[in-house]
C-alpha cells in the first residue's frame, strides 16, 4: 500500500483546474519522483468523488464511473510511495464520508490538502461557474439557503473553509491537514511552487506551459449567460454543459470580451467578511498546517467599487446580446466551409472573428 495518500479536496475555484492540468500533464515525471496519480484519465478521480459522495445513486451512472473509486484505490494499495487523489469535488463530502474514505484508504497515511481563498472572490467566482454549469439563478439568491445534507456543490456548505475542515477533521486530525491560501497578487506558478513542495517535488523542473488559469465573466456577460440558460432545456448531460455552455459559450465568446467585474450585494459581502474570520479563527484555533500567508483569507474591509448585478440594464443585455449572435452566425459559416473543405472542426471556430469584433479584446 502506499505510504501516504494526500487528498487534494478542494475548494473548488481555487487553482484546482489550474493544478490538475500541471499533475495529469506530467504523470511520468511524479512517478519517477515517486508520487502516483492513480487512473487513467483526470474524470476518474470526478467519478470518484461521486462514488465517494452519492452512495447508492452511483449504481445508476455508467460502469465506468461506479467502480471508479475501487480502481484507484487498487492502483494505491499496489503502490509503495506516496498517492495523489485531487478532485474539488470531495469538498463536499459529509464527516461520515470522508471517514469512510479515509478508513478504505488504511493502512496509508492520509493527509489532507485544501487550496483556500477569500470568501468574497470564492462566492463570486462560484456563482459564475453555477452559471456555466446552466443555473439562472440570480446572484441576489445565491446560495441563501443550504441544507447540511446537501450533496449540491455550488453553495456555503462545499465553499466556506470552516465548515469544510469540521467535516474533514474527523476523519483526518487537524496537523495532518494543510491549507494553501491562493494569494491572488502574486505570479500564478506561485500556487504550484507552494502545491508541489508540500508533495516534495522538484517543482522548479515541471512543464507549465499546458496549464491554464479560469477567467472570469464581466457582470453584463454572466447576465446574458443566466438569461440563455433558460431556453436551453435540452442541454441537460454533462457533456452538453461542459463543451457547449461552459467552454463554447462561456469561456471562449463571453469570457474574451474583458467585462467589467462586480461584486455580490452588501449583505452577502459582509456574510463573506465573516466567513474568513471565522475560517482565520478556526484555522488558529486548531492549529491547521497552514502553507502561505493566513491573511490572504481575510476579506479585506476597504474594497474597490464595483458594480452588483441588478445595475445591469436592457440595453446592455441587448447589446451584448446580438454581438454574441453575430460571432455565433460567424461560428456556424466557418464550420461549414470546415465541413466542405473536409479539415475538420477542432480549431475552435469563432474565437478570431470575436476578436475582430470586440476591437482585439
Amino acid at each position: 500500500m502506499a505510504k501516504r495518500v494526500f487528498l487534494h479536496i478542494g475548494l473548488p475555484k481555487t487553482a484546482t483546474s489550474y493544478l490538475q492540468t500541471i499533475l495529469w500533464s506530467s504523470r511520468d515525471q511524479l512517478r519517477a519522483e515517486g508520487l502516483l496519480l492513480p487512473g487513467t484519465e483526470r474524470r476518474d478521480h470526478l467519478w470518484a468523488s461521486r462514488v465517494v459522495r452519492e452512495g447508492d445513486a452511483i449504481r445508476k451512472r455508467p460502469e465506468r464511473e461506479q467502480t471508479s473509486w475501487d480502481r484507484l484505490r487498487a492502483e494505491l494499495a499496489a503502490w509503495d510511495g506516496d498517492g495523489l487523489v485531487s478532485h474539488e469535488f470531495f469538498a463536499a463530502a459529509s464527516a461520515e464520508q470522508a471517514v469512510a474514505m479515509v478508513e478504505a484508504l488504511a493502512p496509508a497515511q492520509v493527509e489532507v490538502v485544501v487550496t483556500a481563498r477569500e470568501p468574497l472572490g470564492l462566492f463570486t467566482a462560484s456563482w459564475q461557474e453555477s452559471l456555466k454549469n446552466k443555473a439562472t439563478t440570480p446572484m441576489a439568491d445565491y446560495s441563501r439557503t443550504v441544507s447540511p445534507n446537501s450533496t449540491a456543490i455550488w453553495n456555503w456548505r462545499t465553499l466556506d473553509l470552516r465548515l469544510v475542515l469540521e467535516r474533514w477533521s474527523q476523519a483526518v486530525p487537524h496537523d495532518r491537514i494543510h491549507v494553501l491560501p491562493l494569494d491572488r497578487t502574486a505570479p500564478r506558478d506561485e500556487i504550484w511552487h507552494r502545491f508541489g513542495g508540500l508533495l516534495g517535488l522538484r517543482t522548479a523542473d515541471y512543464d507549465l506551459s499546458q496549464s491554464f488559469p479560469n477567467e472570469s465573466m464581466g457582470v453584463v456577460e454572466a447576465e446574458v449567460l443566466r438569461r440563455v440558460n433558460a431556453h436551453l432545456d435540452s442541454f441537460d448531460k454533462a457533456f452538453d454543459r461542459g463543451v457547449y455552455i461552459r467552454t463554447f459559450l462561456a469561456d471562449e465568446r463571453l469570457v474574451p470580451r474583458k467585462g467589467e467585474p462586480f461584486w455580490p450585494y452588501p449583505d452577502q459581502v459582509a456574510d463573506c467578511r465573516e466567513r474568513s474570520v471565522a475560517a482565520i479563527d478556526y484555522l488558529t484555533a486548531h492549529g491547521v498546517d497552514v502553507v502561505g500567508d493566513i491573511e490572504h483569507l481575510r476579506v479585506p474591509e476597504e474594497l474597490p467599487v464595483r458594480r452588483t448585478p441588478d445595475s445591469v440594464t436592457e440595453a446592455e443585455v441587448a447589446a451584448a446580446a446580438t454581438e454574441l449572435v453575430a460571432v455565433l452566425l460567424g461560428d456556424v459559416r466557418e464550420l461549414r466551409n470546415a465541413s466542405r473543405k473536409g479539415d475538420g472542426v477542432s480549431r475552435r471556430p469563432g474565437r478570431s472573428l470575436w476578436r475582430r469584433r470586440s476591437g482585439g479584446r
